[in-house]
């Protein structure tokens, strides 16, 4: 029995394979007809086209990334304020001990001996609260004969006093703070004014 008695399929595979040879042939043409009907100026429309959207993509991508860029940014910023300015409430609650343990020391009698021990005390026990607060960026405003800031000084009151010049801080009723340089408390002050 020859091979091609064997398999009869043979004959028919190889006029498939000549077949299909010949449609990739035919699709080149079909393609050929195509390129050859298309319009130059419409190409070159399209690629201005394609251009212009290419351009206007990119320009979105550049604004995306700055928009990213100033996003993380604030939060580099916000996280930084937060870390700084997270003890603010914990601070202005702990000026009121500070202010009562320096009212406590201006009315004790500093000749009374049975009240030494009490007086030393209560210094000690400011002064850590001041140093304490030290460690933590907290600065005391005593502007005593300083010029009147408004940012930093709250007027009670205005006095007349031709021995000092005008607009300058006479007297400290209590004294401002500040945290990492912002304004925790103004101090509250005489001022004085021309007579």
């Amino acid at each position: 029995m020859s091979s091609e008695e064997q398999n009869p399929n043979v004959e028919a595979d190889a006029s498939t394979d000549a077949h299909d040879a010949v449609e990739p042939t035919e699709e080149v043409d079909a393609s050929e007809e195509r390129v050859e009907d298309v319009n130059p100026a419409e190409l070159v429309m399209q690629i201005e086209e394609l251009q212009n959207q290419i351009g206007k993509l990119k320009d979105q991508e550049l604004r995306t990334q700055a928009e990213m860029h100033n996003v993380r940014r604030r939060a580099e910023q916000d996280v930084e304020k937060a870390h700084k300015f997270g003890l603010e409430k914990f601070v202005g609650d702990m000026l009121t001990v500070i202010d009562n343990l320096e009212r406590a020391l201006a009315s004790m009698d500093a000749e009374d001996e049975g009240l030494k021990a009490a007086r030393e005390g209560i210094e000690l026990t400011l002064k850590s609260m001041q140093d304490g607060l030290k460690r933590h960026n907290v600065e005391a405003i005593d502007p005593a004969g300083e010029p009147f800031d408004p940012e930093y000084h709250q007027a009670m009151t205005m006095v007349p006093n031709p021995d000092v010049e005008p607009n300058t801080v006479m007297d400290v009723f209590q004294k401002g703070y500040t945290l990492h340089g912002r304004l925790v408390r103004p101090a509250m002050v005489v001022v004085a004014k021309a007579p």
